[in-house]
């Protein structure tokens, strides 16, 4: 699946999640949403390596934690860069896939 498509998805999820509980996902929503799941990924990696509290949780139930929180930071990153208008892998080949041609 490509990174448009899997954004289109992502898209209807949140659409659907704000409808439900009333949400007006502007800017700052966006902004600060894409910061509360950056929060949770930092907490579930320090449950992973040991630096917090498990809550008593394997550590399957940790890793599979970890990989979710992951995932919730890349949608919430594809919804903000939808949101304002920004080509994402236009951007990613300008700012990271350049280095590839000057090797």
């Amino acid at each position: 699946m490509d990174i448009e498509t899997v954004t289109e998805k992502v898209e209807k999820v949140s659409e659907g999640y704000a409808a439900a509980f009333g949400i007006d996902r502007d800017a700052t929503w966006f902004m600060l949403k894409l910061q509360e799941e950056a929060g949770e990924l930092t907490q579930s990696f320090l449950r992973l390596t040991g630096q917090a509290r498990t809550k008593g949780k394997t550590d399957e139930e940790l890793a599979a934690g970890f990989r979710a929180e992951i995932a919730d930071v890349l949608c919430q990153t594809l919804l903000l860069a939808r949101h304002h208008g920004v080509d994402l892998m236009a951007e990613v080949e300008a700012k990271w896939l350049v280095w590839l041609e000057q090797r």
